[in-house]
């Protein structure tokens, strides 16, 4: 039963690494192709500014959350205006990350 098992197991490996041969372009796709493969640097730069725009702002509000509650834990007192000031810092911090993603719309060209 295990080599059985196995054999179907190798038979399904097998066959899905030939799918892709069975589903070969013709000749003229190859120009698409080498056309998307100059495109690569537009790709990259939009994938590293919205990488480290999401990046930098998750790590911002991390941050400003952390400093809030801790503000909070000290001086409840003070919750409210804390509480209000944090959530507009928070709303700035993913502005600029909204920004960031209209910059790698602009890089993309689209």
């Amino acid at each position: 039963m295990n080599k059985s098992v196995m054999l179907v197991a190798v038979a399904l490996v097998v066959l899905a690494m030939a799918a892709p041969v069975l589903a070969a372009e013709e000749a003229g796709a190859t120009a698409a192709a080498g056309a998307a493969q100059r495109d690569i640097g537009k790709f990259l730069g939009a994938a590293l500014v919205l990488g480290l725009a999401a990046f930098a702002g998750a790590f911002g509000q991390a941050k400003a959350i952390a400093a809030a509650c801790t503000s909070m834990g000290r001086n409840p007192g003070a919750a409210g205006p804390v509480r209000i000031t944090m959530i507009i810092g928070v709303a700035f911090i993913e502005s600029l990350v909204i920004y960031a993603l209209l910059i790698a719309f602009i890089i993309l060209g689209k």
